[in-house]
This record gives C-alpha cells, sequence and structure tokens, in this order.
C-alpha cells in the first residue's frame, strides 16, 4: 500500500489533480489564402498591472516600446474592476452586464446556478459565455488564432475554440511559454496563427498579497518587463512584424486589512444567496418580496459602504437591471468605501484590492500599443476598454455584425 500513500501526497501537494500542461490543437483549419496576407497581433494582459506600474517600478522595455508606439493615459475597466469580468469585456467589446460574466462570483437566477472562476467545470461551460470573442471571430473567418492563457480561451464558445491553446495552469515556465509563442510564429503560414494572446498573472498576484507598494510587485513588473522584451527580440530574430498590444485588466489599490467590514445584520442568508465577495457583495433574494425591507434596513445600517437595488444602479457602470442580459445581477448589491472591504468569514484581507469604481484612478489599467500597423511616439487620454475590441478587429481585416459597446471611432486614430 506504500505506493497509494505516494499517490496521495503527491495530489495533496499538487493541489489534488494533475495539471494539463499540454497543447491543445484543434485539427483541420488552415488560414485562407486572404488571411495568410493579414497583420499579426500578439495581445498581452499583465494582469493587475496599474496604469502607473511601468513608470513607478522602471519598466525599461516598456516605456522604450511605448516610444516606438502608442501609449495610453490609462485604460478605464469595466465595472466591477476584477479580473474575469474585464478580460472577457477586453475580448468581446462588452460590458459585463452584456456578455454574461458579471463578477468572479455570481448567481443565475435563471439556471438557480452559480459560477465561480475556480469552478473549472463552470469555466469550461460555454454555455456562461455571451459576445463573440476575438479568436472565435478570427476562425469564423479561417484565419488561425493562439491562446497561452486568457479568460474563457479554453471554452468552445459557439462550438469554436482558438486552434491552438492551453488550458490555465501555472506549471509551464516563462521560458517555456515564450519559446512556444516562437514556435508558433515558425510555422507554414497557412498554420501560423494571426492572433495571439499571452497573459501574465504575476503582478496581480504579488500586488494582491504584498500590496501595490511592495518589493514584490516590483519584482513582478520586471519579470513581465523581461518577458516582454524577449518576446519582442523573438520577433525582430524572426523578421516577422507583428503588432503588439499590453493591457491590464484593472489597477490596483491598497486597504485597510485591520478594520474590516463585517456580514450587516440585516442580511439574513435564509433568504438570500450571497455569492463569496469582499469588494462587491450581491444579494439574490430568495423571495422578491424581502427585498424592499431587508434594503431599508441596510441603508439604516450601512457604514463605511453603499447600499444600492440593482434596479437603481449608477448609469455611467452599465451595471443595472436594465443592463442585465442574463439575469445575473443580485437584487441588492453592497460597495464598501475605500480603503474598507468586507470580511465575512473574520479573517485579514489582503492588502492589495481591487473591484471598486473604475472610475477610481488606482482602478485604472496599462495600456500600450506598438508595430507596422500602430502609429509612432503618440499619447491618447485615458478610454474604456471596450474599445480595444473594434480596433483589433480592424487592425486584422475581420468583420462582426454583432451588437457591442465598443466603439471603432475611438481608437481608429492610432492606427496608421
Amino acid at each position: 500500500m506504500r505506493w497509494l500513500f505516494i499517490i496521495y501526497c503527491s495530489c495533496l501537494i499538487t493541489g489534488g489533480y494533475a495539471q494539463d500542461t499540454s497543447q491543445h490543437i484543434v485539427p483541420g483549419r488552415f488560414n485562407s489564402p486572404n488571411q495568410q496576407q493579414k497583420p499579426y497581433v500578439i495581445l498581452i494582459s499583465a494582469d493587475g498591472f496599474r496604469y502607473d506600474f511601468a513608470k513607478k517600478y522602471n519598466a525599461t522595455n516598456l516605456f522604450a516600446l511605448s516610444q516606438q508606439g502608442v501609449s495610453a493615459a490609462s485604460m478605464q475597466p469595466s465595472f466591477p474592476s476584477l479580473t474575469f469580468p474585464n478580460h472577457y469585456s477586453i475580448i468581446t467589446g462588452m460590458y459585463p452586464s452584456h456578455h454574461g460574466l458579471v463578477n468572479n462570483s455570481f448567481y443565475d437566477e435563471t439556471r438557480k446556478e452559480r459560477y465561480n472562476m475556480n469552478n473549472k467545470k463552470a469555466v469550461a461551460d460555454s454555455s456562461w459565455y455571451g459576445g463573440t470573442p476575438l479568436w472565435v471571430l478570427a476562425e469564423q473567418q479561417q484565419m488561425l488564432s493562439a491562446s497561452f492563457y486568457w479568460v474563457a480561451s479554453e471554452t468552445a464558445i459557439q462550438g469554436v475554440k482558438p486552434t491552438y491553446y492551453y488550458v490555465y495552469n501555472d506549471s509551464i515556465a516563462m521560458n517555456d511559454r515564450i519559446a512556444i509563442v516562437k514556435n508558433w510564429l515558425q510555422l507554414p503560414e497557412d498554420k501560423r496563427p494571426h492572433l495571439i494572446t499571452f497573459y501574465f498573472p504575476q503582478v496581480d498576484h504579488e500586488a494582491h498579497t504584498y500590496g501595490p507598494e511592495s518589493i514584490e510587485t516590483a519584482a513582478a513588473v520586471k519579470l513581465v518587463d523581461d518577458a516582454i522584451g524577449k518576446l519582442v527580440a523573438i520577433t525582430n530574430e524572426l523578421h516577422i512584424a507583428v503588432n503588439f498590444i499590453f493591457v491590464s485588466d484593472h489597477g490596483m489599490t491598497a486597504v485597510d486589512t485591520l478594520h474590516t467590514i463585517p456580514m450587516p445584520a440585516s442580511i439574513d442568508t435564509s433568504k438570500f444567496i450571497v455569492p463569496r465577495g469582499d469588494v462587491l457583495v450581491q444579494l439574490y433574494a430568495k423571495d422578491k418580496n424581502d427585498i424592499n425591507a431587508t434594503y431599508t434596513a441596510l441603508q439604516k445600517e450601512a457604514k463605511d459602504y453603499d447600499v444600492y437595488l440593482s434596479t437603481a444602479m449608477p448609469e455611467r457602470w452599465h451595471y443595472s437591471k436594465s443592463d442585465d442580459r442574463y439575469n445575473r445581477l443580485g437584487d441588492i448589491i453592497l460597495i464598501p468605501r475605500l480603503p474598507k472591504v468586507f470580511s465575512f468569514n473574520n479573517k485579514p484581507p489582503s492588502p492589495g484590492k481591487h473591484g471598486f469604481d473604475p472610475a477610481l484612478t488606482d482602478m485604472h489599467a496599462s495600456f500600450l500599443a506598438w508595430g507596422p500597423q500602430f502609429k509612432t511616439n503618440i499619447t491618447i487620454p485615458t478610454f474604456e476598454n471596450v474599445h480595444v475590441y473594434p480596433m483589433v478587429a480592424s487592425l486584422l481585416g475581420l468583420q462582426y455584425d454583432t451588437t457591442i459597446d465598443g466603439k471603432s471611432s475611438v481608437l481608429a486614430p492610432i492606427l496608421k
């Protein structure tokens, strides 16, 4: 039985399951002759890379590359300024209430089911995702795509996955990831992806754990900056003209870890479903007759947080019941006031957080772009992240007839 004990211990160490580190390839796909003539785009996201981190932590490669292309004062995330909603907003050009990922964790009243970003089964279920991600748009028009991680990239949305993709894991070394991108760019033209997404989790992780002002966050910024330098060097070595777009999903701010907000006494968990949240708490009433009384009680009790009916949210957030296409917003929504956060389990929160009002400067994300199709050495004002989608579609010559929230006119001026 000793071998069973060894296997059991190994499972504990690896989190209970073996991580899938293999490349997945959808067979039988080719770039059409017309698409082989189109530009190449590498869309990079550094999770939690606040708009000022490149300058603050001396990201020398990003700074130099921005001089060769376009930089934005900042990029404003969609509400809520959380990872899954915003990555999916960037890749679909839609606000979270319109594409369906309204939070990292939420309840769908129509399905009577919960979605949680840590639930592998839910994440892989395409029925949770609305909109048409850029890789789906490309593949539908016979342009190949590849993904080294992005929210929903391992999911067959509209029955379509990227031609080349990886199931998210943290076991593949950074240099190996970069080498795989190089391999993709060395494929024959009919098999070479024209759209590649690439995701960095490190800055978000360190800024959450140690705070946005920490040496650990600074080191994570350097890791990202060094990796981008290597990616650019590869394309130069291969003499392939690649357009790079560097974004983040949101910013990061320091919060009060000592004086958190406990669960309000007015919330009766026998009457409301309350998914986990510390910067955005949603209450889903089991009986709609309980909404008004609880809302009134919460307003009287509220200290250090704001209480909203989801029928009366600020219009600029695009996050009210009138926006809610999938019936996934709570009936009552609680939002803490910085630097406060909720803690319903009496555990201290991590010192770095996001998810707050996108208008707050610390929530703002990064945007840089450089390459043959971009103008050089220009700075543009802050814009909303939903406008990235139509710009990338235009750059790649992809057509779309679905209704999105992004406007092509916003970023059209940065293209040559």
